[in-house]
């Protein structure tokens, strides 16, 4: 009785997608969340106290670790600027914090205020969120967290980072095509436009979106059907364990 279901009819992209619930949530404290996640014990919990003491925090994000352990660089980060966006792209090292988009000389197991947080896990306080409006549906996916956690800075509130936990399995659900590609780099492309207006380097977004595109279409040119194999797919629903060790093992040319 207490969970509102939203069937939606079509995808209108992430922001909007979240829209529909934020538009109708209640709570003090509203969560994005990934469905391809799962948050550690006591995440939400000890955010929800740090927020409670720190009412100047709009919104908190957790330290996002891949399925191989890895940091996801993306859940602690820098306002995009044309110098920082430049390092990161082309891989260069500098020690400037400033210049540094993932902010890697930062420690995972800090507490700081950070620029950006990511729309895998964004803890966001309800009244910096009505101040600020919703996500930009203009952005379909991708550059909608950089968009909020921007205006929740204009707003006056602060974004933190805190060293609690979850884990992401980041990638299982996007295709790393030229749609993604499109979608990734048209998005920077969006949130300069929006605060800085068409110029210069607006234009060089434009054309570097359409190299990124062009590569990803290059990258992701299907195999021939002779390259293909079939696959078989077994569900735990159907097998017990031992029956699918005992096909692994039957089988272990295929597998």
């Amino acid at each position: 009785d207490n969970v509102i279901f939203i069937e939606s009819s079509e995808n209108n992209g992430f922001a909007a997608g979240n829209n529909q619930a934020l538009k109708i949530a209640k709570g003090k404290y509203q969560l994005l969340l990934n469905s391809d996640t799962i948050v550690w014990e006591n995440t939400l919990e000890s955010i929800y106290y740090y927020m409670e003491k720190h009412t100047d925090v709009g919104a908190t994000g957790c330290r996002v670790l891949l399925e191989n352990g890895d940091l996801d660089k993306a859940c602690k980060r820098s306002f995009p600027n044309v110098k920082n966006s430049f390092f990161r792209l082309f891989h260069i090292p500098t020690k400037s914090k400033d210049d540094n988009y993932n902010l890697d000389s930062l420690p995972d197991d800090g507490v700081y205020e950070i620029d950006c947080l990511t729309g895998a896990f964004m803890f966001i306080r309800k009244e910096a969120l009505d101040e600020v409006g919703f996500l930009d549906e203009t952005f379909f996916m991708y550059g909608e967290d950089i968009d909020i956690s921007y205006a929740i800075t204009l707003s006056g509130y602060k974004n933190y980072y805190l060293p609690c936990t979850m884990l992401h399995y980041k990638g299982e659900s996007t295709r790393y095509d030229a749609r993604y590609m499109r979608n990734f780099y048209g998005a920077m492309q969006l949130f300069y436009q929006k605060y800085n207006g068409k110029g210069v380097v607006y234009f060089l977004l434009k054309i570097l979106t359409k190299i990124m595109v062009l590569l990803a279409s290059l990258r992701s040119t299907p195999r021939k059907l002779d390259d293909k194999r079939e696959a078989v797919t077994l569900s735990t629903a159907q097998y017990t364990y031992a029956q699918i060790i005992e096909f692994m093992e039957q089988n272990q040319g295929e597998c």
